[in-house]
């Protein structure tokens, strides 16, 4: 048996372990319980007064629950409060500092008072025991504040510079490829960028080495040779084997058939821009179609050997057009391998932030919300919640979805602070993100970096000549939240997005608003039904959820089941869109109409 066999072989065999895994992993999620997790010793970044994990089932995720014990010296309460984050962010919104804390108000008011980080946010993490929940989060915790400590430091203004701009140029260069590919060709995305980096990134030494083919000096053997060195065909074999056989199974339920489809016709487009000149460019269509045909059909055994030989045919064309001495071909092996590479990255990246909306709607918050009640225990085994921004969409949602099923919600009362089911009619500076609305584009920019993001923009925003300022305006307006705050609202409160989730956010621009993943259940369809008291709240410089947003979903409620309160005066103050959670007139303005309103419905 060659190298080749032997790989082959040794994928076969970890494909069939791979598979009786996942049946055993299965197994053990579905007699998964709600454990109780108390971590003993919280992580630096945890201003709570405990540190609770939840399991999910369905997942290997354990949720974050920061729980704040409600004040001995306040009224007592009947009902605990859980407080829900708006996209890509954690609990860090809720808690900037003593002085400037929602959740430490809210507990002073004596609510026992909950805020869950949902999965892929703040200390939620992927874990098995305590000790591997407590290793993983004080790592995430280490990274958050050495965030803060490098934006502090002067030197580093250069270096964030140079981040954003790397990472803005990425993912503009590959949404604006992808719509132009999509337009050109039907669906089939090519980021042209990174075609090009991967066809045309020539070394000197390469450049030199053609260059002497040239003048005939008999560099050609010597080439080959070295290239044999690292020309690894088995392995590349079985890479590429993998890339297809994930692509078969849609990448772990990432992806519709169309989506795989639309992947697939990607990769063997960059393959053929390698061998567009080759004399063996018939031959590789010969095998595109074969292969496209049977990733079509979905994975299943009777398929997974007809894919290892047309890859190991593949990899013997790329080797053999390497093999011609046409100088233009001379680096194709190792453009072969890097681009396997990086479509293989991207692969990864998907399965890695495999989520949406409706998994925090159908198992994160149920999850939480269950754990709460076995931890509370109130008579009637309702709870209170608010909900900002994406907060506020999954509790509308969750109204609608089981006033629609004729279903007790377990929420005694409801506060949304700038959230919508519809934003159609609005100006929303999310509207930027309609891109990533064609699929074709979304799997072409798997994740969002948000968090990232704002931290390499933070000193081009805070700092002279202020070239990103307008960036402070969107999360609160002029004055109306310190500096420090701001800095630690920026810094530690945003994470990494999946397309997936954004994808699914963008049906909130269409027509009938929000919808589930499947675009089977229109949510604002079916919350005049619900029968629980709303508190809808809107600040009036929100440009990210504005007024008229808040007010698209606030009509559809029966009157007598929603309060609707505006925040901002003609001369100030002001409120953006985190100013109702963290501004310095909050705590006089914002949260006493929020107690107001808990109060009246805590019977």
């Amino acid at each position: 048996m060659d190298s080749s066999d032997a790989s082959v072989s040794g994928f076969r065999d970890r494909n069939v372990e791979y598979e009786n895994r996942l049946k055993l992993v299965g197994k053990r999620k579905v007699l998964r319980k709600h454990q109780k997790e108390v971590l003993p010793e919280k992580p630096s970044i945890c201003t709570a007064d405990e540190l609770h994990y939840v399991s999910v089932s369905n997942s290997d995720w354990r949720l974050a629950l920061w729980r704040y014990h409600p004040s001995p010296q306040a009224p007592r309460r009947n009902h605990p409060l859980l407080l829900l984050s708006g996209v890509g962010t954690n609990a860090i919104g809720y808690d900037l500092s003593p002085g400037s804390s929602f959740a430490r108000y809210m507990s002073g008011q004596g609510f026992e008072t909950w805020i869950l980080e949902l999965r892929g946010a703040g200390l939620s993490v992927n874990g098995s025991n305590s000790k591997d929940i407590q290793k993983s989060s004080q790592a995430i915790s280490d990274r958050m504040e050495a965030t803060s400590e490098s934006a502090s430091n002067s030197n580093g203004v250069v270096a964030s510079e140079k981040e954003l701009n790397n990472i803005l140029d990425a993912i503009s260069d590959k949404m604006e490829s992808a719509s132009k590919s999509a337009s050109k060709s039907n669906g089939a995305v090519a980021s042209e960028k990174e075609l090009n980096n991967n066809s045309e990134a020539i070394s000197e030494s390469d450049t030199s080495s053609s260059l002497e083919v040239e003048t005939g000096n008999g560099a050609v053997s010597e080439e080959l040779t070295r290239l044999a060195t690292v020309w690894d065909e088995s392995k590349l074999v079985a890479r590429l084997t993998e890339t297809f056989m994930r692509l078969s199974e849609r990448v772990s339920g990432f992806l519709s058939d169309n989506q795989s489809k639309i992947m697939s016709t990607k990769l063997l487009d960059q393959i053929s821009k390698l061998l567009v000149d080759s004399p063996l460019y018939e031959r590789f269509n010969e095998i595109r179609g074969k292969l496209s045909a049977l990733l079509e059909t979905g994975q299943n055994s009777g398929i997974t050997n007809q894919i290892i030989d047309l890859s190991q045919k593949l990899v013997k064309i790329i080797e053999e057009s390497q093999l011609s001495v046409s100088p233009p071909l001379f680096d194709l092996q190792a453009r072969f391998t890097s681009t396997i590479e990086d479509f293989q990255r991207q692969l990864d990246l998907m399965v890695k932030y495999d989520w949406d909306f409706d998994h925090y709607l159908e198992e994160d918050v149920p999850a939480a919300i269950e754990y709460i009640m076995n931890e509370s225990k109130p008579k009637d085994g309702k709870l209170l919640a608010i909900g900002h921004s994406m907060g506020g969409i999954l509790l509308y949602s969750m109204l609608s979805r089981f006033a629609c099923e004729e279903k007790e919600s377990r929420l005694a009362a409801v506060v949304t602070l700038a959230s919508s089911l519809d934003y159609t009619s609005s100006k929303s500076t999310l509207k930027l993100l309609l891109p990533l609305a064609d699929p074709a584009q979304a799997l072409n920019v798997p994740v969002v970096p948000l968090g990232a993001m704002l931290a390499a923009a933070y000193p081009l925003s805070s700092r002279p000549p202020y070239v990103l300022s307008w960036l402070n305006t969107l999360i609160s307006a002029e004055d109306m939240m310190d500096a420090d705050l701001l800095k630690r609202l920026v810094l530690n409160n945003f994470c990494t997005i999946p397309a997936k989730l954004i994808l699914q956010l963008t049906t909130a621009f269409r027509e009938r608003g929000l919808c589930n993943r499947n675009g089977t259940f229109f949510y604002k369809d079916h919350i005049h039904k619900s029968n629980v008291p709303i508190l809808a709240i809107a600040g009036d410089r929100d440009m990210i959820c504005p007024p008229e947003a808040v007010e698209e979903t606030v009509k559809l409620i029966p009157d007598h089941l929603v309060t609707y309160k505006l925040f901002g005066e003609p001369e100030g103050p002001h409120y953006a869109h985190y100013d109702l959670v963290g501004g310095r007139m909050a705590v006089e303005q914002v949260y006493p109409c929020i107690i107001e309103f808990l109060s009246s419905h805590d019977k």
